[in-house]
């Protein structure tokens, strides 16, 4: 497809987009929006010209920020960053924070200057961030004051990132990007972006560990509320949303940002989204919509039973693993109101199948969100026939665009993107997932790459092999379950599964650690040498 006009000047990331051979088919009939857009300016700006000025947006860290504080606190940081730190259009910019409100308005500050923003998750160590501003060519990072001390450490071993400035990610804005804000005005001419700028990087890691850099334009930010939140969800001003899903995955920043401030609802946010946690917000601001995984789910069936009142809540969301039936069950019978299980992916920003109100059933993904159009075909693209399990490909007005990556070719096929998911269609046209087609790991709503832990353990001294599969839990759909070889020497003991635990805790981030540890003589291996992680998933 042509791209429309574009305000960057830093033209890096739309040099680095596929070639239009191997783009996925867009279909933008009933997303029209002007060939000028700025996503951040229509979830702020424009919502207090629209007369939501004095309503809530944000609720977190012990206070309230309506919609005119936020439009005008995203100026002051818009106006900081171009006239203090000399951001140009175009420009990747590297977010770091727990999910707080000074994460919002820096990011909505980033897209405001036209900036690209890369929102990155807190836990990550100093080389998986090193990978980030590699790929993105990132020379400056916005990040809590907090969690500096990665960043830090990745900048001082960087020739790219120049530039790491603190926020205060609590409510007492004192740090230097706020000190830097405080004095600007509360307006600012926001840039012109093009509808098909690239607005945000999502990074996802992918099975390898080599993070692909996924490109979002700014009509994309507004297509997935336009689509699936005002369809599946049918959001209103009176709306509360709370979740646990980071804000630096799309599943997050669509939930608990881009779809409240989209219709002028209000989002709660969590440094520390636990299921106690989401109990006590729920409760304490009577949320209405709830984006979680299944475990969290189970949790809140539990806390019913103890006595905890969540009936304020409308919408239950679960995406990032796929939701059992007798949670499903149990959760239309204790509430009355489905859970609303659905499929997305970081290439296609958001949920893109889902269950609906009226329409929804256990063990089941449900059906194409408006726009999109899916299909169970076998390697050769062919369709298969109901019932059988195939791959699933998937189109519509969001699709894969990676960043000089020549995994583009593998991901989108003829027009459609293949996400890596098994599934089969039932006689209606149902979806139901079968099993990731990959080594990714799905625990608890995190994707783990497999490989990726295993070239952690593998930095300890004590482990001669490893092999990492994903195995099944009850609680957390999968766990990190690794089959280590000792070194000459080395006792299998618990002290050694703790300190090979505790290793990969302080390598990667610590939510891919492995849960269990099976020392074993030896790993299971083809005559040249590949190790077959398949026989070991046979013997869970």
């Amino acid at each position: 497809m042509k791209l429309g006009p574009s305000a960057h000047v830093d033209t890096f990331c739309r040099d680095r987009l596929p070639p239009a051979a191997e783009w996925p088919e867009l279909r933008l009939e009933g997303f029209d929006y002007p060939e000028y857009l700025n996503a951040a300016v229509e979830l702020t700006d424009r919502m207090v010209e629209r007369g939501f000025g004095d309503l809530t947006a944000l609720i977190g860290n012990g206070r309230r920020r309506s919609y005119k504080e936020l439009a005008d606190w995203s100026n002051r940081l818009a106006r900081a960053l171009v006239e203090n730190y000399g951001l140009k259009p175009g420009n990747r910019v590297l977010i770091r924070s727990a999910n707080n409100p000074a994460m919002v308005a820096v990011w909505l500050a980033v897209t405001k200057a036209g900036g690209v923003a890369v929102n990155t998750m807190p836990m990550l160590r100093k080389q998986e961030l090193r990978k980030i501003v590699e790929k993105g060519e990132i020379a400056l990072a916005l990040c809590d004051t907090r969690l500096t001390e990665e960043l830090v450490a990745c900048a001082k071993e960087s020739r790219i990132l120049k530039a790491v400035v603190g926020f205060d990610g609590t409510a007492n804005h004192d740090a230097e990007l706020d000190r830097a804000a405080l004095d600007k005005p509360v307006t600012f001419a926001a840039v012109r972006t093009g509808r098909d700028d690239v607005a945000l990087l999502g990074f996802t890691s992918g099975t390898t560990g080599e993070p692909k850099a996924t490109a979002h334009f700014h009509r994309d930010l507004l297509i997935i509320a336009d689509g699936y939140a005002r369809e599946i969800l049918g959001v209103t001003p009176d709306d509360v949303f709370v979740g646990s899903p980071p804000l630096a995955f799309t599943f997050g920043l669509g939930g608990l940002a881009v779809f409240p401030l989209r219709f002028g609802a209000t989002a709660c946010l969590l440094e520390n989204a636990s299921p106690a946690n989401l109990i006590d917000y729920i409760q304490r601001y009577r949320a209405t919509i709830c984006f979680t995984a299944p475990t969290a789910y189970r949790a809140m069936l539990k806390a019913m039973d103890e006595g905890a009142n969540l009936s304020s809540l409308r919408a239950a969301v679960s995406a990032g693993e796929t939701l059992p039936g007798p949670v499903y069950e149990e959760w239309v019978a204790k509430t009355g109101k489905p859970i609303l299980d659905g499929i997305g992916a970081t290439e296609m920003l958001h949920i893109f199948i889902s269950n609906r109100f009226g329409d929804s059933r256990p063990a089941c993904t449900g059906l194409p969100v408006s726009g999109y159009e899916a299909r169970i075909v076998d390697d050769a693209m062919a369709e298969k026939p109901r019932g059988e399990v195939g791959r699933l490909a998937v189109r519509g007005p969001t699709g894969c665009r990676y960043l000089t990556d020549a995994r583009q070719r593998s991901y989108v096929r003829d027009g459609w993107n293949l996400t890596g998911d098994a599934f089969w269609q039932d006689e209606a046209g149902y979806f139901h997932f079968a099993a990731r087609a990959d080594d990714i790991i799905l625990s608890a709503g995190y994707n783990i790459a497999g490989p990726e832990v295993e070239a952690a353990l593998l930095t300890h001294p004590d482990v001669a092999e490893c092999a990492v599969i994903g195995a099944p839990d009850e609680e957390r759909g999968q766990i990190v379950e690794a089959h280590v070889v000792l070194s000459p020497g080395v006792v299998g003991d618990a002290l050694t599964r703790r300190i090979l635990q505790d290793h990969v805790k302080a390598v990667i981030a610590p939510y891919k650690y492995p849960r269990r540890i099976v020392f074993v003589p030896a790993l299971p291996k083809t005559q040249t040498g590949k190790i077959q992680r398949f026989r070991l998933r046979e013997g869970q």
